[in-house]
């Protein structure tokens, strides 16, 4: 079949363009990220503290003290967690736990001590976690969210942490 570029066709690729950026609501960061006229150094101020509605379940865990001493008391580790509507990802810092995350269905909201405005995450997105970064995450979605993490823990307590 060949494509023919013609009036109805720009027509409509303009009007689902200008739905596709009217639609998503003010206040809100496009695309997964803080945007860049919102980033601030102190953001969102510490938000809930204690899990609700979400589990959190270690997929595997390598430890990495035999690559050498840099790496002593450090795993590589990968976790599924599911945050039920209305569930909570309590308020955590990642100033020496870096973190990968996968949103893999659903939506949740982050909200990030380096960002003026809540964040948005739709399944497909990834979020790099590290730094001089808190936050926490609620799901305010009607669907459960499913999240993959790989982080690096970098202390026997980071083990025993479950969030």
């Amino acid at each position: 079949m060949k494509f023919e570029l013609n009036a109805k066709r720009l027509t409509l690729a303009a009007v689902l363009a200008f739905a596709s950026f009217t639609a998503i609501p003010t206040g809100y960061a496009y695309a997964g990220a803080c945007p860049a006229d919102q980033v601030a150094e102190n953001g969102m101020q510490a938000g809930e503290m204690m899990p609700k509605g979400v589990t959190d379940k270690v997929i595997s865990s390598i430890d990495l003290a035999s690559k050498g001493d840099a790496w002593k008391n450090s795993a590589l580790r990968m976790r599924k967690l599911v945050v039920q509507p209305g569930g909570v990802v309590p308020w955590h810092s990642h100033e020496t736990r870096p973190a990968n995350i996968l949103i893999v269905s659903g939506s949740i909201t982050e909200y990030r001590s380096t960002c003026k405005v809540p964040i948005e995450h739709k399944a497909g997105d990834v979020t790099a976690e590290f730094g001089m970064l808190s936050h926490w995450w609620k799901n305010n979605g009607s669907k459960p969210a499913v999240l993959y993490s790989a982080d690096i823990l970098t202390s026997d307590e980071q083990k025993n942490e479950s969030m």
